[in-house]
C-alpha cells in the first residue's frame, strides 16, 4: 500500500481546486493551531459540514493551495488545504442537471 504525505504532494503544480467566491463545505473540523488571533489552542473555529464561500487563494511552503474561506455563520475565515474541504457547487450541479 502506497501512503501520500504531504511532504510528497505539491499542488502548485496544477491549478487551484477551488475558484473565487466558490461554495464550498467543511469535510472535517478545524481546530485552532495558534494561528487564528483572538481564540483559544484548540478551540474548534469550523465545524464538519459547515459551508462558506472562497474569499482568497494563497499557498503555503509553495507546495499547498491554502483558501480562505468566509464562514458567514461564524462571522470569519479560515484558511484551508484542499482536502479539507468539498464543492457545493459541483454538488448542485449534478442535482440540477
Amino acid at each position: 500500500m502506497n501512503i501520500v504525505r504531504d511532504s510528497d504532494v505539491v499542488e502548485l503544480d496544477g491549478p487551484p481546486a477551488f475558484s473565487y467566491g466558490e461554495k464550498v463545505r467543511s469535510r472535517k473540523m478545524v481546530r485552532n493551531d495558534g494561528t487564528f488571533l483572538g481564540r483559544e489552542i484548540g478551540e474548534t473555529l469550523v465545524e464538519k459540514g459547515d459551508e462558506g464561500y472562497v474569499v482568497s487563494i494563497g499557498t503555503f511552503v509553495q507546495q499547498f493551495y491554502i483558501y480562505g474561506v468566509e464562514f458567514v455563520s461564524r462571522g470569519y475565515r479560515v484558511g484551508m488545504k484542499a482536502r479539507e474541504l468539498e464543492s457545493l457547487e459541483a454538488v448542485t450541479g449534478m442535482v440540477q442537471s
